[in-house]
């Protein structure tokens, strides 16, 4: 009988260790595990070690550490590095948080809305969906084949690089251009 609950729960193991691994993504060179929040994964990844920089430099850490649920489109270390020269030093300074934070939460939706759930917007909007930022900006998403792209209301388009990296707060989806916001 003891062997027989052994094998059992054995079994059992093995059949939700793969839906746990399957949501763990590897993100900049590490693992983004879906009971980590926001915060605790993204310091982990050497693509985002700007993106983090910023987020402290404007007191959002706490924020992203909460309960949410939010949608963080996270703009990579080359995402920033597009941006004129001296935009990012610029932005770090204590005297420009208001404008850092406004950039930062243009990147950010009040809801939990995965790649899925983004492209049943776009169809439903014929071809466009219009997501309000915590900012209280608007950004449209867009589909090209199956790729979703982000346009924000200067005009500018980033690509979703990386999707559904699922938090315990959230879902990141990873972009290759910093959104601005008007």
């Amino acid at each position: 009988m003891k062997k027989l609950f052994v094998m059992a729960f054995a079994l059992a193991a093995i059949a939700v260790a793969p839906k746990t691994y399957a949501q763990t993504k590897m993100v900049g060179g590490a693992a983004m595990y879906p009971t980590k929040d926001i915060i605790d994964n993204a310091v982990n990844s050497k693509d985002h070690t700007t993106l983090v920089a910023a987020v402290k430099a404007a007191g959002l850490v706490e924020t992203l550490k909460g309960d949410g649920p939010f949608t963080v489109f996270a703009p990579t270390n080359e995402a920033f590095d597009k941006l004129p020269k001296e935009t990012v030093p610029t932005l770090l300074k204590p005297e420009n948080k208001a404008t850092l934070t406004k950039i930062l939460t243009y990147h950010v939706v009040a809801s939990k809305l995965s790649a899925a759930d983004l492209m049943a917007k776009v169809k439903a909007g014929m071809g466009k969906a219009e997501l309000k930022t915590v900012s209280g900006g608007t950004i449209w998403v867009m589909q090209d084949g199956k790729k979703l792209y982000l346009v924000d209301e200067k005009g500018g388009k980033s690509w979703i690089t990386i999707a559904d990296v699922f938090q315990k707060n959230g879902v990141i989806h990873v972009v290759n251009t910093v959104l601005m916001p008007k």
